[in-house]
């Protein structure tokens, strides 16, 4: 259900070209079942209306001024002034809820944050190189980047606990690598079935990328990054 205070064919608009297709194309390659309960998209014109309406009827206070995921009220509340970006983002978080609820943080934020920058590739949803990059360039080139043992064994906690963003920036831009390898999808379809078996994703990611030389990897992985063009 998307509610919204912007003119109504508005609302509509966003409901249909970036809501409908955005889900669609989600569960196209990665999300068999929608969420159990009815899901609220509340799109505040601005963000005077954003924090006016999230303290009002949810009792929130917004930690970002983009929009998120209230898992336990069912609800996406997005500033959607600030684009449709981060409200594909969001809409990843409980389709994942759904699907994988054991999704460990980096995969659940890597695949968000992959689309909120998104268009379409032979039918596909198809994630763009985004304002992500430069900080991740920086963090590889002082060298303070995670292995991606230690990336994917993070906790939730720990996950979030960074201010500058590296990890969300990592996730996504390992997620956009295996993308443009055609193998994200396989990737993701083998560790939701093999999750028991590796909690973290690390070994079905070794496996899919086919390397036992992870450390080789993430050398060629930073090069990749590096030539990256925002």
């Amino acid at each position: 259900m998307v509610v919204g205070d912007e003119p109504e064919p508005v609302v509509k608009e966003r409901a249909q070209s970036t809501i409908k297709w955005a889900v669609e194309k989600l569960k196209q390659d990665f999300f068999a079942k929608d969420p159990s309960l009815i899901l609220d998209i509340w799109l505040f014109k601005d963000a005077e209306s954003y924090n006016k309406h999230t303290r009002l009827i949810f009792n929130d206070k917004p930690t970002t001024p983009y929009g998120y995921y209230s898992s336990s009220h069912k609800a996406v509340i997005m500033n959607i002034a600030t684009g449709g970006g981060t409200l594909v983002h969001e809409l990843v978080h409980p389709m994942i809820e759904a699907n994988f609820p054991d999704c460990p943080a980096w995969l659940n934020e890597g695949l968000g944050s992959l689309y909120e920058q998104c268009d379409e590739r032979d039918g596909h949803i198809y994630g763009l190189v985004n304002w992500r990059l430069p900080g991740l360039q920086e963090a590889i080139k002082a060298g303070t980047v995670k292995s991606f043992k230690t990336l994917t064994s993070l906790n939730a906690n720990d996950f979030y606990n960074d201010d500058r963003g590296v990890n969300y920036a990592e996730s996504r831009y390992l997620c956009y690598y295996l993308q443009e390898k055609g193998l994200l999808v396989s990737f993701y379809r083998r560790f939701h079935t093999q999750q028991k078996k590796d909690p973290t994703g690390y070994q079905t990611l070794v496996t899919v990328l086919g390397t036992p030389n992870m450390e080789r990897f993430q050398k060629d992985w930073e090069k990749f990054v590096i030539g990256l063009r925002n």
